[in-house]
């Protein structure tokens, strides 16, 4: 009898932790609608490793699957990759589409939001993933990771991908990265109120785009996220010398902007991202702003799958 009890007992907790691991490890494409927060996709709150959408509904990475990792923005996470995610899992590529931490399903961790921060995040992710080498697209400030990505394990990258990256600015530094609970408090106080009406902003025509500041509601509920958003900005920097090396290796670049980016002014930055990457190729999207991907689909669809093929 007790044999057996001991049988059961075991039983029961491995099915538990299998369990927990098979959520861990698969989370499967899911349609995002103004309760996109809700249970549809959750994690295990006991579990510290980043949420992440994967193509295919597979655990297991098909070996003639090409790899493409979807990295977001500032703020918006991994939902603002949705048609792209769609579009390419569509066309028979492993998709992997995370939040970054303090973003969406991410941890929201007491820690410096650096770029390394979150370059670290995706390649232990891959790691886990027993993923070897990926082609990598970034979002505005997923333009900054994907190049720390390169800096710090370039054997990882097949192949960068901008898009309306803010990454080739020149940035001050700033001396004081440290975020005090004032601060906090009065980004709360002063930008919560309009910062996802805000979020508009982004496309050329915001009327066509209907509730994309109620989803971002969402966000503003979470403890950590205001924190998050001014630690990352305080610690961005002028990654010229990245971008140098990368120009020096034999990674492919291409860049692609919206033509009527408001968010990321190209002409800013014209001469110096000339300068440091002239072998890039480069495309613009027609009556686009920051999201060229969700204002004009069709043409972005056509360059990103000519540049990926």
């Amino acid at each position: 009898n007790t044999f057996l009890v001991k049988f059961l007992s075991g039983l029961i907790l491995g099915g538990v932790l299998m369990g927990i691991l098979l959520r861990y490890l698969l989370h499967v494409p899911v349609e995002y609608g103004n309760d996109w927060m809700d249970s549809k996709y959750t994690q295990d709150p006991s579990l510290t490793d980043p949420s992440y959408l994967l193509s295919n509904q597979t655990e297991s990475l098909r070996l003639n699957d090409p790899v493409v990792v979807l990295v977001h923005g500032f703020s918006v996470p991994s939902y603002i990759w949705d048609p792209t995610f769609e579009l390419l899992s569509d066309k028979g590529y492993f998709v992997i589409s995370l939040d970054l931490y303090g973003r969406g399903f991410s941890e929201n961790v007491d820690e410096i939001y650096t770029d390394e921060l979150f370059a670290n995040q995706v390649i232990e992710l891959l790691q886990k993933l027993n993923i070897d080498s990926a082609k990598f697209l970034g979002l505005s400030n997923g333009g900054r990771v994907i190049s720390k990505i390169a800096d710090i394990n370039p054997s990882i990258v097949e192949e960068l991908i901008y898009v309306a990256s803010s990454g080739f600015k020149y940035v001050e530094e700033l001396n004081d990265k440290s975020v005090s609970e004032i601060e906090v408090s009065n980004f709360i106080k002063n930008n919560y109120p309009t910062i996802s009406e805000g979020q508009l902003l982004d496309f050329k025509y915001p009327e066509k785009h209907s509730g994309w500041d109620i989803k971002y509601e969402e966000l503003l509920k979470y403890k950590g996220f205001a924190k998050a958003l001014i630690s990352t900005r305080k610690n961005h920097y002028t990654m010229d010398s990245i971008h140098i090396k990368i120009q020096n290796s034999d990674i492919p670049v291409s860049t692609i902007w919206g033509d009527s980016d408001q968010v990321v002014l190209y002409k800013d930055f014209e001469k110096r991202i000339d300068s440091i990457l002239p072998k890039r190729k480069e495309f613009f999207i027609l009556d686009s702003g920051h999201l060229p991907h969700m204002e004009n689909p069709n043409e972005f669809n056509k360059i990103l799958l000519s540049i990926l093929n």
